[in-house]
């Protein structure tokens, strides 16, 4: 059974270029930070989060990992669902994330997306659905069987930026997911897109649950369906501490058109929390669902990658200047802390009630 004070949490929107793989990151070294014992899922074949963690920049890296650690990875874990093995998908040993004795990762595979062709079919729900019931529920097996096996608080789940079958599984298996966004045309796009997509997946998800074969498979599809946390919508550029007028007009259409039209879609599906759970965190939470707002990190960010540390947890050391440019980096490093300490202790409460 899974731990009832564990949160299996995604990270999701079909739009790229959005900054979900830095949120996953940052939001989880947060959390890790704050005391609880957080598990990084890289199920985009992208590897993104895995590159970020681990510092690799090419095939070659990945290649060298693989080689050494066949097993060490998503594709891996779920093998024994996917590819018939006679044997039982089990918990592997996550990796250790640097400088956070509370944070690990669970490393993506570049070949992820082959599955997802079985995927789809499995999840078609067809005459197959009998030699394939053991596909859709692999992926959330899998994840509990970590939880239970090294206590896991929290699981973050970065997922890719499409519309398949890999993404609806992850999403519909989740507790909470979170919609990262930039201010921009497309992110809107992007949300409004989702006001159909997501009852599809509710309603796949819903079939999926009452089927008996699937409730009896070796890898149960889990009940219930996700709940959204909020949007987080970053990489803008400030001025005296606020969006400039351009990002501002963006900021303002994303949060009307999540308010205004995806809430009342998703709160028709039971993919909602309550009311009073928005407002018993923060009161302006029922008016936008926006958890902070991010500016670029600028210059910041290619000293976060070098070291594999969030912006936040740079030391003075790692910024490599003296005088008053050194008191700038300091300053924004303690704004940025201040924002993702803001947004764990809202994932925190929420998740809680």
């Amino acid at each position: 059974m899974q731990k009832k004070t564990s949160r299996i949490i995604s990270l999701f929107n079909h739009k790229g270029g959005v900054s979900k793989t830095t949120t996953t990151f940052n939001l989880g070294w947060m959390l890790a930070q704050k005391g609880y014992k957080v598990l990084l899922v890289d199920a985009d074949p992208q590897c993104n989060l895995t590159g970020l963690i681990l510092g690799y920049s090419g095939n070659e890296d990945f290649e060298k990992f693989y080689t050494k650690n066949p097993d060490i990875n998503l594709k891996a874990a779920l093998r024994p669902a996917y590819e018939s093995l006679p044997k039982l998908i089990e918990p592997i040993e996550p990796v250790k994330v640097k400088k956070n004795k509370n944070l690990f990762l669970i490393p993506g595979h570049i070949n992820l997306s082959e599955y997802e062709i079985t995927l789809g079919i499995a999840q078609e729900l067809s005459s197959s659905i009998q030699a394939l019931k053991n596909i859709p529920g692999a992926l959330s097996y899998f994840i509990k069987k970590e939880i239970e096996a090294y206590g896991f608080d929290f699981v973050l789940v970065d997922m890719n930026p499409s519309l398949g079958s890999l993404n609806q599984n992850i999403l519909m298996s989740s507790d909470y997911f979170i919609v990262p966004t930039a201010p921009d045309f497309f992110s809107k796009m992007a949300i409004d897109s989702l006001n159909e997509v997501f009852p599809r997946w509710q309603k796949w998800s819903e079939k999926a649950q009452g089927l008996v074969d699937l409730e009896k498979a070796a890898y149960p599809f889990p009940k219930g369906f996700p709940k959204f946390l909020g949007t987080v919508i970053q990489k803008y550029r400030p001025r005296n501490g606020e969006a400039t007028e351009g990002f501002q007009a963006w900021i303002d259409k994303i949060n009307e058109a999540v308010s205004d039209r995806f809430v009342p879609a998703i709160e028709k599906i039971d993919m909602l929390l309550t009311h009073e759970q928005y407002k018993s965190v923060d009161k302006g939470l029922t008016k936008n669902y926006c958890l902070v707002q991010i500016p670029d990190f600028n210059t910041l960010i290619a000293t976060s990658q070098q070291y594999k540390t969030p912006v936040f947890a740079l030391k003075d050391s790692m910024f490599g200047h003296v005088g008053a440019v050194l008191k700038q980096d300091q300053k924004k490093r303690d704004e940025f802390l201040g924002i993702f300490s803001r947004l764990a202790d809202e994932v925190i409460e929420l998740t809680n009630a």
